[in-house]
């Protein structure tokens, strides 16, 4: 998985890792939009840059087994890396796209993934990671999922 560096180009491989308790106390709310300590019990993953210890973002997950479906309960990309002005692009993409391929590993060709996304940014989901409006969620199932697979993990 890589993320690019939008005013160079420059692609560099990031990891997807689950968080440690030491990071919460890196993870203040001006940088990130939420209060992450509340997630302290909940499986959360951050994304960072090979060999770099800083936070590029971050995916608070519930799985829902009995539907084959694991939620997103929160997602965030740092503040450098939100907007037009990002330093780097494709950091929430990899991190759907690890807990997708964590659905496939769980749940084969039923696996789901969902959010129940902020109503301005509903759209973007939809357009940029072809997500389908679920009632109240967004969702992603296979053959998007693999799609998603695809485009994201080069590896």
């Amino acid at each position: 998985m890589k993320i690019i560096e939008t005013s160079t180009g420059k692609e560099y491989p990031v990891e997807i890792a689950a968080i440690e308790i030491g990071d919460f106390k890196l993870l203040r709310k001006d940088r990130y939009f939420f209060n992450w300590s509340i997630e302290r019990n909940q499986e959360v993953y951050k994304i960072r840059i090979i060999g770099s210890r800083d936070i590029l973002g971050l995916v608070s997950v519930e799985r829902i087994p009995e539907e084959w479906r694991i939620h997103i309960r929160l997602l965030t990309v740092s503040k450098e890396n939100k907007g037009s002005t990002k330093i780097y692009d494709n950091i929430a993409g990899n991190l759907i796209t690890h807990i997708a391929k964590i659905a496939v590993l769980e749940y084969a060709e039923l696996a789901c993934v969902s959010l129940k996304p902020k109503s301005q940014i509903a759209q973007h989901y939809i357009d940029k990671y072809k997500m389908n409006i679920t009632g109240i969620t967004l969702s992603l199932e296979v053959p998007e999922i693999l799609d998603l697979i695809n485009k994201y993990d080069n590896e």
